[in-house]
């Protein structure tokens, strides 16, 4: 009986060694491989630009928020204005989404919500029913909408960028 006790405990060792050598392999593969995904993800650019003239930032320039994934902030609820009288239309109904890669634009529109609204609406009740009917005219009035809200980021002295104004809904009578 106590060479099976013996047996035992020896097993239970011996498998513990080769649990520990499991493990110890284990974390040397993910240190391994973690070392060598982060070189290739973050640092291994240097080759590319070997030859390229780089530019250094002045220290009085705000750092640069990185992009990431798409991010389109729905304006909600929609647009409802009337337009100016004289017009072949004398409402406007649009949804507006705006489009940008910058985590912290999305949450300075959420958080300005009211004043960009506010603004909006005023851009929109300016307009000419008769240019709104041609592509031109909605394209115009993207690009209005998108460099107020560029100058308002300005203003505001928040960083980032707006890519992209999108109509997901426009309605005239």
């Amino acid at each position: 009986m106590a060479k099976d006790n013996k047996d035992i405990e020896g097993e239970e060792e011996g498998g513990g060694g080769k649990l520990k050598l499991i493990i110890i392999i284990a974390a040397a593969v993910l240190l391994i491989g973690g070392g060598a995904a982060a070189f290739f993800l973050l640092g291994g650019d240097d080759e590319a630009t070997e030859g390229e003239p780089t530019e250094e930032v002045a220290e009085t320039e705000e750092p640069a928020i990185e992009e990431g994934n798409p991010l389109y902030v729905d304006m909600k609820p929609q647009f409802v204005v009337n337009l100016p009288p004289g017009g072949p239309a004398k409402m406007l109904q649009v949804a507006i989404t705006i489009y940008t890669r910058q985590a912290e634009v999305g949450d300075w529109i959420t958080k300005n919500d009211p004043m960009i609204r506010h603004h909006l609406i005023e851009l929109l009740e300016e307009q000419d029913g008769a240019a709104l009917l041609t592509v031109e005219g909605k394209q115009a009035l993207q690009a209005s909408i998108q460099d107020f809200l560029g100058k308002k980021l300005e203003e505001m002295s928040q960083p980032g960028e707006i890519k992209g104004v999108f109509f997901t809904e426009f309605v005239l009578q």
